[in-house]
Order: C-alpha cells, then sequence, then structure tokens
C-alpha cells in the first residue's frame, strides 16, 4: 500500500513537533525548510492535525504548532485512518459497478492484506518513532 503525500507529511510533521525540547511552538516554515518540502503543502498537513486534535495551533507572537497529545498516545495505524483513503479498489466503497463483485476472491486478499498493514501500524506510536531522538535531531535540526 502506499500512502499519500499528505499522510507522509503528517508523520513528518508529528516526528518533527515531538523531537524538539525547547518549549516555543514550531512554525510550519521552519518544519517545510528542515525536509526541503513545500510549505504551502505542509501547512494544509498542519491544518488537517490541527482538526483532528494532534496539534494545536498557537496564534500571536511567538505562535506556532506543538503536539496536542504525548507521542505516547499517538497511535500511527489511528493516523493514518484518518488521513488516507482506504478504499484500495472501486468495490471497497458502496457504488461498485464491478460486475463480478458477488464471486470474486481479489476484494477478500486485498482487505486481509489491507487489515494485517494497518494491524503493524496499529503497534505503533509516535514515541517509538523517535526513540533515537539525538540522531533524528542532529539530522533534521542542523
Amino acid at each position: 500500500m502506499k500512502l499519500t503525500t499528505h499522510t507522509d507529511y503528517s508523520l513528518r510533521l508529528l516526528i518533527y513537533l515531538a523531537i524538539r525540547h525547547d518549549e516555543m511552538p514550531a512554525t510550519v516554515q521552519a518544519a517545510a525548510n528542515h525536509y526541503a518540502i513545500s510549505n504551502h503543502h505542509l501547512a494544509k498537513v498542519a491544518q488537517t492535525l490541527v482538526q483532528l486534535g494532534y496539534v494545536a495551533s498557537l496564534r500571536g507572537r511567538g505562535g506556532g504548532l506543538r503536539l496536542q497529545r504525548p507521542a505516547e498516545v499517538i497511535n500511527i495505524g489511528g493516523l493514518v485512518r484518518q488521513t488516507e483513503n482506504l478504499e484500495l479498489l472501486e468495490c471497497f466503497g458502496p457504488n461498485s459497478t464491478c460486475p463480478i463483485e458477488p464471486g470474486c476472491r481479489l476484494k477478500g486478499v486485498l482487505y486481509k492484506a489491507q487489515h494485517a498493514f494497518l494491524e503493524v501500524l496499529d503497534g505503533y506510536v509516535l514515541a517509538d518513532l523517535i526513540e533515537n531522538r539525538e540522531e533524528l535531531r542532529l539530522l533534521l535540526l542542523k
């Protein structure tokens, strides 16, 4: 399964926010610069993460972004479910027009594969992804 850029950037932004030691909120621009990605696209991602309750947005002087929840409770599988369209095929949705759907076994196989993929992700939280925090800080916050 290939994740969208939106989910990729969501995970990157959460990692960026989680590895910072200082109490100052981070800006989208700073995170985008560190990752060498689009500031505009990352701003949309940040908005999604604020709406989903993963990130808090602080306005005004000294404002920016910070984690809304502890890294130990941000489940990776849950985030992927919230940011991805998990309808792998047309028949995964309610309006399938596939003529072989009633007898097709492919849907079941792909459902099992997707379930296994998400089950693995469910076993990880953001804190697991930043256990090497100091190495990540050296690579990202240079």
